[in-house]
C-alpha cells in the first residue's frame, strides 16, 4: 500500500519543529546516546536515515535555536557507524561525559577571567 503525504498545516509544522529541536538537542547528553545505542536505535536503517535527516540543524537558519550547540558535533559523529558501534559503551559514554564536563569548566573559568579582567580595564561602566 502507497502512503498518501498530505501537507503539514501549520499547527503540524510547529509541532514537528518543536519535537525536532528537542530530540536534537538530547544529542547532547551522551548518557542518552548510551542510552539509545544499547536499545538498539543505531542499528536501525530507518533511525540512521532519521538521523541524516536532522542534519539540516547545522544550517543557521536552524541552529540559532539551539541551547545547547555541542548537540551538532554528536549529529555530525552519529553519521558514522564506528560511533554508533563504540558509544554502546558505557564507559565511552562516561569518558565523552567527563571530557564535556572538563570542557565547559575550562570555558567557564576562561569566560569569567575575560570579563574580569574587561571589568578592570573598564572601571565604571
Amino acid at each position: 500500500m502507497k502512503r498518501v503525504n498530505f501537507p503539514e498545516t501549520e499547527e503540524q509544522q510547529r509541532l514537528r519543529f518543536q519535537i525536532e529541536l528537542e530530540f536534537v538537542q538530547c544529542l547532547a547528553n551522551p548518557n542518552y546516546l548510551n542510552f539509545l545505542a544499547q536499545r538498539g536505535y543505531f542499528k536501525d536503517q530507518s533511525f540512521i536515515n532519521y538521523l541524516k535527516y536532522l542534519q539540516y540543524w547545522k544550517e543557521p537558519t536552524y541552529a540559532k535555536y539551539l541551547k545547547y550547540p555541542m548537540c551538532l558535533h554528536f549529529l555530525e559523529l552519529l553519521q558514522y557507524e564506528h560511533f554508533r558501534k563504540e558509544i554502546v559503551s558505557g564507559q565511552c559514554a562516561k569518558f565523552i561525559d567527563d571530557q564535556q564536563i572538563l570542557h565547559w569548566q575550562h570555558y567557564t573559568r576562561k569566560r569569567m577571567k575575560l570579563l574580569q579582567t574587561q571589568a578592570e580595564q573598564n572601571p565604571g561602566k
